[in-house]
């Protein structure tokens, strides 16, 4: 087999299968290292003088320096913030440090909302806001404000938790209260945005495994998360469905849920390895010495045979002789 040969003695074939393998690895992970941005669908609504949580999700290759939010409004390109730097009132992060989060969260805060700040917010890259982007701007979160002079709104949606800390396996209940009727529709909960938005409960239909309704009263459409895992960890959007459309008709801000990592799971695990390293560095050392005896027991042998062939040789030497004097 001249292939396994060349594998196993020459350390050329070796080297060279070493960078094809490093070469292949990189060029698997460059395909999903671009940036790729998420927002939810919307709209939302929002009260005059309340706070505007607008919601980003980074994922792949992003950097601060690259990202900005800017609002369409009648045409009119406006940026709001810019994470590279600038002055931007009434206007903060959700985070002080998005690069240290993975996924990144470019999340902002809107603060003292006014009826002005009504329109379209895009969170985009630098170069997706060339001439030839208008089909990158289209997937902004619009954001409707309820000033207090007019009608009532026939519905809004609530989520008073913007973030959820867990640890594995516990349960988790993220709150959602909706008032108001709006067009008739079922209330749906997702995980996600974008093309990774998971429809995970649905109040008028299928829900996910492990997920359950805990409905206070008719307001209330809180669901509750069991055995909660590192896959359950994203942003979850409480959001009204149009029947008669089949589209989102109106959105909360969304709460984001973190899971940590299991401390005593770590530590089993690190102990656990440690314990089968020192077993197979043990076994090494077994073997060593077994094969050191081995080689003693291989010697003494041979050493005995030695001797014995000598001895042999010596007493039959000695009864040639003998026998020579008696003839």
């Amino acid at each position: 087999m001249p292939a396994h040969t060349c594998l196993v003695r020459s350390p050329y074939c070796s080297l060279l299968l070493a960078l094809l393998v490093v070469l292949s690895g990189t060029d698997e992970q460059g395909d999903g290292s671009e940036c790729q941005l998420l927002q939810p669908e919307g709209p939302m609504l929002v009260a005059e003088g309340e706070t505007l949580l607008l919601r980003c999700t980074g994922l792949g290759n992003c950097t601060s320096d690259m990202i900005k939010w800017v609002k369409m409004n009648n045409q009119h390109l406006k940026e709001i913030y810019n994470f590279k730097g600038g002055f931007f009132p009434g206007v903060t992060p959700l985070t002080q440090q998005p690069s240290d989060l993975l996924p990144y969260d470019y999340s902002i805060y809107v603060h003292n909302v006014t009826r002005q700040h009504a329109g379209t917010y895009h969170c985009e890259r630098f170069y997706d806001l060339s001439e030839n982007s208008g089909k990158e701007l289209e997937r902004g979160n619009s954001v409707l404000v309820w000033v207090a002079e007019d009608p009532e709104p026939d519905l809004w949606i609530i989520q008073p938790q913007e973030l959820v800390w867990a640890n594995s396996g516990d349960t988790v209940i993220l709150n959602c209260t909706v008032l108001g009727d709006g067009p008739p529709g079922p209330i749906r909960w997702s995980q996600g945005a974008g093309l990774n938005r998971k429809a995970i409960y649905n109040f008028g239909g299928i829900s996910h495994p492990n997920i359950t309704s805990v409905q206070t009263s008719s307001s209330d459409f809180s669901i509750l998360l069991q055995g909660i895992s590192a896959e359950h960890a994203g942003t979850y959007y409480c959001a009204k469905f149009e029947r008669k459309y089949k589209r989102q008709y109106l959105s909360g801000q969304g709460t984001r849920l973190k899971v940590k990592a299991n401390s005593v799971s770590t530590l089993e695990t690190r102990l656990s390895v440690n314990m089968w390293q020192q077993y197979l560095n043990r076994v090494k050392d077994a073997v060593k010495m077994a094969k050191g005896y081995l080689c003693a027991l291989v010697f003494v042998i041979l050493a005995l045979k030695i001797v014995t062939f000598a001895f042999v040789s010596l007493v039959l030497a000695v009864q040639q002789r003998v026998f020579n004097k008696k003839i």
